[in-house]
């Protein structure tokens, strides 16, 4: 039922319904913690001096992904009755301000902190004005600096947009009619019963001076004795110390023609669309036609190179053997046991589950299950994913343990044990050092000590036994046969013009070629606060990179293989892997470039820590895919060829 729902109201955004309210119903206003590009680091609404909620101070319940991405969503004081306007309605009066909390509020105003709003799941959106371009950000400014004077944002005017519910015949959506009995009707009435639903939440802030005197015998809610005149291109509230601050707002509901389906839009509409997906689009055909040059040229040489080699008769072939050189004479020595076979075989596990989880997580996205209307569900199903697939990085790494151990079974345990440990060990070490960071700020997004203890669980409790099953189905398989025999002693390799990791260094500039316009994008949502949801197109993205990393490799270990070096194991993956290079400098230029407010050593430390997080990760996964198109295109090149 629910998958004949989700075909049939296939433009609704997953995750959400709308929510039909009546004329006077209330309207509850959330606050989310404040948010800052110059500091990175999110901190607790009420922080700061800010009225709080008569019923006090509440937690919303929050998935695995909103605490991991350190969203605090909690109640506030601000409600609304629908289709009602009011003004001048007074909120409190916060004490006088202690020399602690003036000296936080002018440094967060420094610190340029976002206060975010949410109504109706939807968050406040504020617009402005630059010459002839109307800008939107989410949230408001907690306050200005003005000619070395601190102003904050005392009264807030909100402009809710409404559209009118439409009643929805659920026997023609689910198919059946037994439906309408089946669906519970609306205990407030039925269809005569004017409805609205939400469809746009609009804020502006505005710094008003009032007087403390005649709001000392108000009450929350209560009309402010004379009218509030909100000027957004004005401010009259200084912060000074020793003197309370008088918080106001009023709300305004204008009827809309967005329908429920489109009242997203406004958030995911980013600027130079048109620039990004041409660039995109440009991108894609560019690499698309050099790697279909590349693969053109690469097979029809090998072709030709065996052609040659099988027309010869076994004198002939002997004689080849001695007068030529390349990958012919390296047939002893191709499928030697490479140095620290262990890592290897661990590194490639530990990859194909990253893989795996980018790949699922990014489909199910474009399919549109992550959307942005459900905060932490691209985070948390990431995990999951990430969590599940701990069975296929088992059963791959000791598949190729024992590949490499010609069938040998001894030490797979070991092998699989540290598949579990290696890349989450080093996650959880890198975390660990910059959630104490964020403790020592007192940032909402530090990961709390429960959460700690639940991603200790499901890493032990679940990852680490999927993958020893997975590794226990990969002892039992039947392993890869070499189609040579090695030499017992290794063949010398001659010396080279130019150093080989040189060449395997360079390679990671082609798949890096493919993704850098689509990471712009992506380092923009995660650091500059924008909404990121072209996931159909990170799809393709990722496609083309896999195919592009696996034709790079496969083209890397012929090389080598041509001047006589056997030793192709980890070039193959350092091939593809090194693209991991190119993103880390990437991101160095976009702290250097991008995010030239960002300040403080806290806040660098924290940037390089999550980008070197991602690095490892998409160099295992990159690696991951060149090493084994490798090994099956040097496993099928020497099995294709004839041997006594």
């Amino acid at each position: 039922m629910c998958l004949i729902f989700q075909s049939g109201c296939g433009f609704y955004l997953p995750g959400s319904y709308p929510h039909k309210y009546v004329v006077g119903d209330p309207l509850y206003v959330k606050v989310n913690s404040l948010t800052s590009i110059d500091t990175e680091m999110p901190f607790s609404y009420y922080s700061l001096p800010f009225c709080k909620p008569q019923e006090g101070v509440k937690d919303s319940a929050e998935n695995l992904g909103e605490l991991l991405m350190g969203d605090r969503i909690e109640n506030s004081p601000y409600k609304f009755k629908m289709y009602t306007n009011e003004t001048d309605i007074f909120l409190c009066q916060s004490n006088k301000l202690s020399p602690d909390y003036f000296k936080l509020l002018t440094k967060r105003i420094d610190e340029m902190y976002q206060v975010n709003l949410i109504l109706d799941n939807l968050p406040a959106i504020r617009y402005t004005k630059k010459e002839a371009f109307t800008l939107r950000w989410t949230g408001y400014p907690v306050g200005v600096k003005v000619q070395n004077v601190y102003y904050l944002f005392n009264h807030l005017k909100f402009n809710v947009l409404i559209h009118k519910y439409e009643e929805t015949n659920m026997a023609r959506v689910m198919g059946t009619g037994d439906a309408v009995e089946v669906m519970p009707t609306d205990p407030k009435g039925g269809s005569d019963v004017p409805g609205y639903m939400v469809v746009g939440f609009e804020v502006v802030p505005c710094s008003v001076i009032h007087d403390a005197n005649v709001v000392q015998k108000l009450k929350m809610y209560e009309k402010y004795p004379s009218p509030i005149k909100c000027d957004s291109t004005a401010v009259s509230m200084p912060l000074k110390e020793g003197e309370p601050v008088v918080f106001t707002y009023e709300v305004a509901f204008e009827e809309s023609d967005i329908k429920w389906p489109s009242r997203w839009d406004a958030y995911l509409k980013m600027e130079g669309s048109k620039v990004h997906w041409f660039s995109i689009l440009n991108s894609l055909m560019v690499i698309t036609f050099l790697a279909g040059i590349v693969l053109v040229i690469f097979l029809r040489t090998v072709r030709r190179d065996l052609t040659r080699y099988e027309e010869l008769d076994k004198e002939s072939q002997v004689q080849m053997n001695e007068e030529l050189s390349g990958w012919k004479l390296v047939v002893g020595d191709v499928f030697r046991s490479p140095s620290n076979p262990a890592l290897l075989c661990i590194m490639v596990g530990d990859g194909i589950q990253i893989l795996g989880m980018a790949i699922v997580t990014i489909l199910f996205a474009a399919l549109g299950f992550m959307s942005p209307a459900s905060r932490g569900t691209l985070i948390t199903g990431m995990l999951f994913f990430y969590l599940i697939l701990g069975i296929a990085a088992g059963y791959v790494a000791v598949c190729l343990w024992r590949t490499i151990g010609c069938g040998d079974h001894k030490g797979w345990i070991s092998v699989a044990w540290k598949a579990a440990c290696f890349f989450p060990g080093i996650a959880f070490s890198i975390l660990t050092v910059l959630n104490f960071l964020l403790w020592g700020s007192h940032s909402t997004g530090a990961i709390p000590f429960a959460v700690f203890v639940i991603l200790l669980l499901l890493w032990f409790c679940i990852s680490v036994p999927l993958i020893l099953v997975g590794g226990y189905f990969g002892a039992k398989a039947q392993h890869i046969e070499y189609p040579v025999r090695t030499n017992q002693i290794p063949r010398e390799i001659p010396a080279q013009k130019y150093p080989s990791w040189l060449l395997v260094l360079g390679a990671g500039t082609l798949p890096f070629g493919t993704l850098f316009i689509e990471l712009f994008f992506i380092m923009s949502s995660i650091w500059m606060g924008r909404v990121y949801y072209v996931f159909g197109f990170l799809f393709i993205v990722l496609i083309l990179l896999v195919v592009v990393c696996a034709e790079v490799s496969l083209v890397l270990t012929y090389m080598h293989l041509c001047v006589e070096d056997w030793k192709w194991w980890w070039k193959s993956f350092f091939a593809s892997g090194s693209v991991a290079i190119y993103i880390f400098l990437y991101s160095i230029n976009y702290l250097i470039f991008d995010l030239k407010s960002l300040s403080g050593p806290v806040s660098a430390t924290l940037y390089m820590g999550y980008s070197l997080f991602m690095v490892l990760a998409v160099m295992l996964a990159t690696g991951t895919v060149g090493f084994l198109s490798s090994f099956w295109f040097v496993h099928y090149l020497f099995s294709s060829v004839k041997l006594d």
